[in-house]
């Protein structure tokens, strides 16, 4: 008599095809990310110029961060090296407060259903165009906008008019490049930066709004306590992409301070380590730390922000348990 109990089948796992799929990324991250960092940590650790294959530890760690008594090539890769790294974080700052006060406010502009706005889609296409603009073609044309000399598009302007008797060296003022460098950047990237909070106010749920209205809250009202907190999350992943890209802030800068007298105003922490790795006596040692210090400064900076806006939300869970 044969049994009545059901057959078991041989479960057929397709696990390890997802693995297979997967493999060539890992595979070109670990080449061109894992292999380079270790290597950029391993030469942090060598000599510079001739003593470019020289072992010297923490060497190179102590002359960028704290300098030498007695010397002077030592103090100077310090005193470079933080005066570049404000340089950093005063283009950085200037340029994400402009844009993340642009941004939201185009995004509550195009999101808001009372003011319908014709052709949103065609105004979103131009304002993220400056994102998929090369830096060295802008760089290029800010360089022929502000050129120093008559010839200089807004010098020429100036001159036919009759402001101005002689051309302005907008490149050689410390202030007017800062501001430059901070509009460019700002102009390039807040479109991005539009679109990621524009998809995270299309996210939330238009009864809320509807709510808020038959409650009699204000416009302004609603932003602040509506809007505001449920795009925090967005905010959050804003800020540190922002922050990540302006302590890397290299192309723009770089571009725009070769030949003037204020390019130390524009040296950033990227543009010096480009300088000390290409110059006639490369400091391969000296470049590699400072990528390294930098790789860790941006990791903390990233990690403390993250923990600090998240923290208070873990703590309203716990509470609410």
């Amino acid at each position: 008599m044969q049994s009545a109990a059901p057959k078991t089948r041989k479960m057929i796992s397709y696990a390890k095809y997802g693995y297979i799929f997967i493999l060539p990324f890992f595979l070109v991250y670990a080449v061109f990310m894992i292999y380079p960092l270790i290597n950029t940590i391993l030469l942090s650790f060598k000599g510079n110029g001739p003593t470019a294959e020289q072992w010297v530890g923490f060497q190179n760690y102590q002359y960028i961060l704290f300098g030498e008594e007695g010397n002077r090539l030592a103090n100077a890769f310090m005193k470079s090296f933080w005066q570049d790294f404000l340089n950093t974080l005063i283009l950085w700052v200037g340029n994400f407060v402009v844009q993340i006060v642009l941004s939201l406010l185009l995004a509550v502009w195009f999101s808001d259903n009372r003011i319908k706005i014709k052709g949103t889609g065609f105004f979103k296409v131009v304002v993220y165009m400056p994102n998929i603009i090369t830096a060295a073609s802008v760089a290029s044309l800010f360089l022929m906008l502000f050129g120093n000399s008559k010839y200089g598009a807004i010098n020429s302007l100036l001159l036919n008019a009759g402001a101005i008797l002689e051309p302005v060296s907008f490149l050689n003022n410390q202030v007017i490049t800062r501001i430059l460098v901070m509009l460019i950047q700002s102009w390039m990237w807040f479109g991005n930066t539009m679109l990621l909070l524009l998809s995270g106010i299309y996210g939330i749920d238009p009864s809320i709004y509807e709510a808020a209205s038959i409650d009699g809250s204000s416009g302004m009202n609603t932003f602040f306590k509506i809007t505001m907190p449920i795009l925090k999350p967005i905010f959050i992943y804003v800020f540190i992409t922002s922050m990540i890209g302006g302590l890397q802030m290299f192309d723009i800068p770089y571009l725009l301070h070769e030949g003037n007298t204020t390019s130390m105003y524009l040296e950033t922490s990227a543009v010096f380590i480009y300088k000390n790795f290409h110059q006639a006596v490369p400091n391969y040692g000296i470049s590699a730390a400072a990528s390294v210090i930098l790789f860790i400064i941006t990791a903390v900076l990233g990690i403390f922000v993250y923990k600090f806006n998240t923290e208070g939300d873990n703590k309203k869970r716990k509470k609410s348990k």
